[in-house]
C-alpha cells in the first residue's frame, strides 16, 4: 500500500505520535512518501525504518492509495490540492484542537490504521465549490472544500456585495463581506457568523453575510446546483477573495461566478463515526457543566 503523508507544522510534543505513525506503517510494509517541507522538519527527530520518498508537487505523487493529513483541519484543507480530482481517500489525523475534518485523534491513530488495512472503513464524499469566473485568479486551484469569502481589504469602509442566484437578484449585502459555504464549511467561518449547520450530503450552499449593517439580513440556504453571480461595490478598488486558505486580491470591476465543483473529496470515516457524533463531540452538545 502506498501512503502519502502531508503535514505543515511540527513541534517536539508531537514526536511520539509521529514516530508511532511511521512505525505502524512500516510494520505493515507501507510505501511512504512525505511532503518535503514536513519531512525537513521531522527528519532529525524521527527514526525511519527506511528513508521515505518526498514530494513537492501533486505530479510527484503516483498511484497513491491514501493520503494521511497530520495536523488540524487547516492542514487537511491545504492537502486537497495535491489530491485534486483523483478521488484518493484522505485520513485526517488531528494533532490540533477542534478538528471537524481531521476526525481521528492521536490516541485513535493505531486503531485507525488497523481499520484501513482490514478495509473496515467508509468514504464520506464531500462537495466542493469552484470559482468559474474570473478564471485565472487561482489558476487550477479554483475550488474550495469549506468556503469562498469576500471581505474588506484592510480598510474601515463597508463593502456592498450584490448577489444573483440563477440570474435572479437575491440581495445586496452591506457589511464586512460575504461567505459562500459548502456543507463542510457550514461548521467553519459560516457558523461563526450565525450560519446554519448542514449535513454533508444535503446538496446545499449557505450564503452568509459578515457583520451585516442591516440587522434583518440573515444567512440563506440554496441548492448547490445553483449558479451564484456576484458583483462588488465600494470605495476601495480592490477587495480580498479567499478559497479556503488561498487568498487573492480582486478588482471591484470583476464579476464572480460560483458553482458546484465537478469532483468531490473522499474523507475516510472510521466505524462508529458519523457527522452527528462528530458535532456532538466537537461542539459539546448535550454537555451540562452544572452536573
Amino acid at each position: 500500500m502506498k501512503i502519502v503523508i502531508f503535514g505543515k507544522q511540527f513541534d517536539p510534543g508531537q514526536i511520539p505520535y509521529v514516530q508511532q505513525l511511521f512505525d505502524e506503517l512500516y510494520r505493515r510494509g507501507a510505501k511512504i512518501c512525505v511532503y518535503k517541507n514536513f519531512f525537513d522538519k521531522i527528519k532529525d527527530h524521527i527514526r525511519f525504518a527506511e528513508k521515505p520518498g518526498v514530494f513537492v508537487r501533486s505530479k510527484d505523487i503516483e498511484k497513491l492509495d491514501f493520503l494521511f493529513s497530520i495536523g488540524g483541519d487547516g492542514t487537511l484543507l491545504d492537502a486537497i490540492p495535491y489530491v485534486h480530482d483523483l478521488g484518493v481517500p484522505i485520513l485526517g489525523i488531528n494533532l490540533g484542537r477542534l478538528g471537524f475534518l481531521s476526525s481521528v485523534s492521536k490516541q485513535e491513530m493505531v486503531q485507525a490504521i488497523d481499520h484501513i488495512y482490514s478495509g473496515n472503513y467508509s468514504l464520506d464524499q464531500r462537495t466542493l465549490l469552484q470559482l468559474e469566473k474570473p478564471s485565472g485568479l487561482f489558476g487550477r486551484l479554483n475550488f474550495a472544500l469549506n468556503d469562498l469569502t469576500i471581505y474588506r481589504n484592510n480598510n474601515t469602509s463597508l463593502v456592498s456585495v450584490h448577489v444573483y442566484v440563477n440570474d435572479l437578484f437575491l440581495n445586496t449585502y452591506w457589511g464586512d463581506g460575504l461567505i459562500i459555504a459548502t456543507p463542510t464549511g457550514s461548521t467553519a467561518y459560516s457558523m461563526s457568523v450565525g450560519g446554519p449547520i448542514l449535513t454533508p450530503g444535503s446538496e446545499n450552499f449557505v450564503i452568509a453575510p459578515i457583520a451585516s449593517h442591516n440587522l434583518t439580513v440573515r444567512p440563506i440556504v440554496i441548492q448547490d446546483n445553483s449558479e451564484i453571480r456576484i458583483k462588488i461595490e465600494g470605495r476601495e478598488e480592490k477587495y480580498l477573495l479567499s478559497l479556503d486558505s488561498r487568498q487573492q486580491q480582486i478588482d471591484k470591476t470583476e464579476e464572480m461566478i460560483i458553482k458546484k465543483c465537478d469532483f468531490r473529496i473522499n474523507l475516510v470515516q472510521m466505524p462508529g463515526q458519523n457527522f452527528f457524533s462528530t458535532i456532538r463531540e466537537k461542539l459539546l452538545w448535550g454537555v451540562d457543566s452544572r452536573n
